[in-house]
């Protein structure tokens, strides 16, 4: 069983050896593939960087992985990471996706938005099973914290159906022992997401701005709400699909004649 571990804060954030070793400890075996810069706010989006036809890719390695697991930089966001993933890129096919551990939290609809969730619902898209985790910090002092939610997350995902759906959960930065719990909840109407903003072929004046709603005060009970409360939240995530609920009408050709 193979878990690709990937992110949108870079190969050198220190979230992606969290997920490794969540992935490690449950028995797979870790392929991380993250972008070679960061990529937040990328969404789904499929840039990459290739040379000769060919997507850019070297060894490095992200710091603090488990022994055993291989680490790729990717010149890539991270939807297309987790896409050519899907289609041999890095060898087989992996099992599970693990996005993350982001560095911010990806709550509400502004998830839209999110590269952590974009390359998440990316993998469910194409048959594999997936995980987003972020937390809620621009610089979390608690990995550890995350990593004991993600582990409760993972060992849930690893034996439950999900068909067309992915997890999103978010995680308080707060030592273990001030951690609420973990509670399912739905998206507040806005919530929060991180974006990368920079110069054109100028990486120094690159930006990182937060997007944030008001939810966590007028939405106590949505995803933003609780995690500003000192719980994690776990919200269950629909990958796209055709709703057929409600009919559009239909137009026939033959009108436009004459």
């Amino acid at each position: 069983m193979l878990a690709l571990v990937t992110n949108d804060d870079g190969i050198d954030s220190p979230g992606l050896a969290v997920l490794a070793r969540v992935a490690a400890r449950a028995g797979f075996d870790v392929l991380v593939a993250a972008p070679r810069e960061e990529s937040s706010g990328a969404s789904a989006a499929l840039h990459g960087a290739e040379r000769d036809g060919r997507l850019l890719v070297e060894p490095r390695d992200a710091p603090g992985l488990p022994d055993g697991a291989r680490s790729l930089a990717v010149a890539a966001d991270p939807a297309l990471i987790a896409f050519v993933s899907a289609y041999g890129a890095f060898g087989p096919k992996p099992d599970l996706v693990l996005s993350g551990a982001n560095r911010g939290p990806n709550v509400g609809n502004a998830i839209l938005h999110s590269g952590t969730v974009g390359a998440a619902f990316t993998a469910t898209a194409l048959g594999m099973r997936s995980l987003a985790v972020s937390v809620d910090a621009e610089d979390p002092r608690h990995w550890e914290t995350a990593e004991h939610v993600a582990a409760h997350a993972l060992d849930w995902v690893a034996r439950t159906e999900l068909g067309r759906r992915t997890l999103n959960v978010n995680v308080p930065d707060v030592p273990p022992a001030e951690l609420r719990g973990l509670r399912q909840a739905p998206l507040a109407s806005f919530g929060a997401v991180h974006a990368r903003v920079a110069e054109p072929d100028d990486d120094d004046t690159a930006l990182v701005l937060r997007y944030e709603g008001t939810e966590r005060t007028t939405e106590p009970e949505s995803d933003a709400g609780l995690l500003a409360r000192g719980w994690a939240t776990a919200t269950l995530l629909l990958a796209p699909y055709a709703d057929a609920s409600v009919e559009v009408p239909g137009l026939d050709g033959n009108t436009l004649d004459g």
